[in-house]
């Protein structure tokens, strides 16, 4: 067995050119990284480095060599990264989404060892980022079909918009997108999936975006721009509550403004996330 630190110094010196190169590097004295070569040819049983005077330099084995073992330090970091992921994944429960509305639910959750990671994902990087540990569980619109990994419906989101009193629309039961042809709209910045449906639905549309909800507020209370709710909405704890008086919430009818979501997640951690999901699924009844 070959100890790392050989491995190290070998990478090290194939990178620097030079024994002090590669020992400042290493935060080691020039001759201990000597008779750190010496030591790892003689375990070898092969010739690394052809010395000169004044001089060493790898020979073609030394330069295969260093990279074999820059392949080798890296999969025994990739090891230790892995088995961290594994670790903290069972002390915690990391939790990811694709839309802010699932997450509003567990605002008031009891779990203190739940993680919520507000920078939402992509719905193609899920089965990924489970099989890496990299989260626990997330939610998505769709269930995800792989053998490793389990399901479980929690609830919809319906959209709505909030338009004003002296509307033609706020006459209207219901709209379509194409009814919202042309309008500008005040919309959060950070609201997942949802930003992708209403650009690609909405013709001609143009959105004020605001990064910060207390912006968003002072703006949407002094304006007349229609903007965006949804049956999740109250469940924000940062969400002003205090509609203003001017506006008229429509439903919006499209098949797209109404979005299921899923838990997803490793099979082998379903158990522990059972109370977890009971309760989740029991919140977002009372806030539907």
């Amino acid at each position: 067995m070959i100890d790392n630190y050989l491995l190290e110094e070998l990478v090290a010196f194939a990178k620097y050119g030079t024994l002090a190169k590669a020992a400042d590097y290493l935060g080691l004295s020039q001759p201990a990284v000597t008779r750190g070569t010496k030591k790892l040819e003689n375990d070898l049983g092969i010739k690394l480095f052809k010395r000169e005077p004044n001089k060493i330099i790898l020979t073609a084995s030394g330069k295969f060599a260093a990279q074999k073992a820059q392949q080798v330090l890296d999969e025994n970091q990739n090891f230790i990264n892995e088995v961290k992921k594994f670790d903290q994944s069972n002390q915690e429960i990391s939790l990811a989404s694709v839309a802010p509305g699932p997450l509003f639910v567990l605002a008031r959750n009891r779990f203190v060892n739940l993680k919520i990671d507000d920078r939402f994902v992509q719905e193609g990087q899920i089965k990924d980022l489970l099989l890496q540990n990299q989260y626990t569980c997330i939610v998505s619109t769709s269930p995800i079909q792989y053998p490793q990994i389990d399901s479980t419906y929690l609830g919809m989101e319906n959209l709505t918009v909030n338009v004003n009193e002296f509307s033609n629309l706020a006459s209207y039961p219901s709209v379509h997108f194409n009814d919202l042809k042309g309008l500008s709209f005040l919309v959060l910045t950070n609201i997942g999936i949802w930003k992708q449906i209403i650009q690609k639905n909405i013709p001609d549309a143009k959105f004020i975006y605001q990064a910060r909800e207390e912006n968003f507020n002072e703006i949407k209370n002094y304006s007349v721009f229609p903007f965006f709710t949804t049956n999740l909405s109250n469940a924000n704890p940062n969400w002003d509550k205090k509609m203003v008086s001017d506006r008229i919430p429509v439903p919006i009818d499209d098949q797209a403004a109404t979005q299921s979501f899923y838990l997803n997640y490793l099979k082998q951690n379903k158990k522990r996330l059972e109370p977890l999901i009971e309760e989740w699924q029991d919140a977002w009844e009372k806030v539907d």
